[in-house]
């Protein structure tokens, strides 16, 4: 079975990711599947424009499939732990070519953002032209929870976000709703879950002698819905901005755990905040803050170095393990807590590793 299925009708050039199993989760496969695929349609004379999906109605994409890079950690753990498993570079620096691609890509890709987002399927949205959001839409960068950080793009996505709200949903993998992306300017669309077929239909009868971009954008106004219901983010839009300005990780957690009003949606970012692994937490909060004046190439070149930096520091394989593999949900943390990190020890995952460039094609 094809990880990737791909069909071309009226110049629209339809991608699926096609496992279903594992919520469309990126493999190694998947992502040279579509790179190859994006680079084909390109300069093709039959495409106008691309529709990208996941299979089924449960998710666009749950990330990237980390249980493979966690088999290649221990593997290399084994033989050499202070060099990047191979297969970790290679998954990292695709992925991230994929979505340089899709951000600078010359024809309008339309990403049908419905279901479950988190991760790298935010990192094949976001930086599409024409972005749709449903009433069952769920986005989340939760990658704290696993000893990663946000990366496919967040030192640049997240640093655009109104107020503080790029460097809270870093630390506390806050869980987001369509309405949500609509406020955050992750989605330009919201639109009902049945509308897809109607879409699609209007794609495969259009004129394409037209400007491609304006006739997919009249199109996605015709569905879209005005009347959608209120951005749980926004109305704590008066709570993120406590957080404007803070100069440090022990500033954030004072503000965070000294909230008195909490409710669900603050005590579900607490939760997570609090049993995450504090080197995520001390390496988003310096990469959100000396990621900011990066250009989207020098973000996708920064991210790679801290990617394969992690997976030779020990807490991406110990929270995949205890989420993943073992299933026990207690990650050991090392070091445990965020009072014994160490500059010197954030520093570390910053140090540029010798494992090839990143190479960009425009």
């Amino acid at each position: 079975m094809s990880v990737l299925l791909t069909e071309i009708k009226n110049k629209v050039g339809i991608i699926t990711l096609n496992s279903e199993k594992t919520l469309n989760s990126l493999s190694l496969e998947m992502i040279e599947e579509l790179k190859t695929v994006l680079e084909d349609w390109k300069t093709s004379s039959e495409i106008a424009c691309i529709f990208l999906q996941g299979a089924g109605e449960k998710a666009l994409c749950a990330g990237g499939d980390v249980r493979k890079l966690y088999d290649a950690i221990i593997e290399q753990r084994s033989v050499d732990k202070t060099q990047v498993p191979q297969d970790c570079f290679d998954f990292f620096s695709k992925e991230y070519q994929v979505d340089y691609a899709i951000h600078t890509y010359p024809k309008p890709v339309i990403v049908w953002g419905h279901g479950i987002v988190m991760g790298g399927g935010i990192g094949l949205m976001v930086g599409a032209s024409h972005r749709i959001v449903t009433e069952r839409s769920k986005l989340a960068m939760p990658e704290i929870t696993i000893g990663l950080y946000p990366d496919v793009g967040g030192t640049w996505f997240l640093n655009k976000m109104p107020s503080a709200f790029g460097i809270y949903l870093g630390l506390t993998g806050a869980r987001l709703d369509g309405a949500d992306c609509k406020f955050l300017g992750l989605a330009d669309y919201y639109a009902a879950s049945s509308s897809k077929e109607t879409i699609l239909n209007a794609l495969h009868h259009a004129d394409w002698k037209e400007n491609p971009y304006k006739i997919v954008s009249e199109i996605l106004e015709n569905v879209s819905q005005n009347d959608i219901p209120d951005s749980q983010a926004a109305l704590h839009e008066s709570f993120i901005r406590k957080f404007e300005g803070v100069s440090s990780l022990e500033e954030f957690r004072e503000i965070l755990l000294g909230h008195n009003d909490k409710d669900e949606w603050i005590n579900n970012g607490v939760k997570s905040f609090e049993a995450g692994s504090p080197s995520s937490a001390h390496i988003i909060f310096r990469q959100l803050k000396e990621g900011k004046d990066l250009s989207l190439e020098e973000v996708f070149q920064s991210e790679l170095n801290l990617s394969c930096q992690c997976c030779i520091h020990p807490d991406f394989a110990e929270g995949v393990r205890a989420l993943l593999v073992d299933k026990d949900m207690s990650p050991k943390w090392s070091p445990a807590t965020l009072e014994e990190i160490t500059e010197a020890w954030v520093d570390s995952y910053f140090v540029p590793l010798k494992t090839g460039k990143l190479i960009m094609e425009n």
